[in-house]
């Protein structure tokens, strides 16, 4: 299953340049990830364990409107990888572009923080 959510870039995101806080499209992208995990086992508890790589293609600004996709690309025994992909579409403009990916694993515990195997 996908999951799709949207963005808007609003002053407080911005960092002293005027441009997206890479942190704040890493909290994106992690909450992304485990809503798509959640809706894919439902009741279960998981914890981000991993990004597999960090590189921000182009960079965003004041406006633009986010659209954060993720879905399941891997499953282990315990552990489950979402490839989490990140468009940008600027106010002035009709296109969107990509502007980062990349793959978060997603792992299942109990209460104690525990690993579990997956349902």
């Amino acid at each position: 299953m996908q999951t799709t959510t949207f963005k808007l870039v609003m002053p407080e995101h911005l960092n002293h340049y005027g441009y997206l806080f890479g942190g704040n499209l890493l909290k994106w992208v992690d909450e992304v990830a485990w809503m798509a995990v959640s809706r894919d086992y439902p009741a279960s508890r998981f914890l981000t364990v991993a990004m597999d790589q960090v590189e921000f293609r182009k960079r965003s600004g004041n406006g633009d409107i986010l659209r954060i996709e993720a879905h399941a690309a891997e499953r282990g025994r315990t552990s489950v990888q979402y490839h989490v992909t990140v468009y940008r579409r600027p106010l002035d403009s009709a296109d969107e572009e990509l502007m980062f990916s990349t793959t978060v694993t997603q792992v299942r515990v109990d209460e104690n923080g525990n690993k579990i195997p997956l349902p």
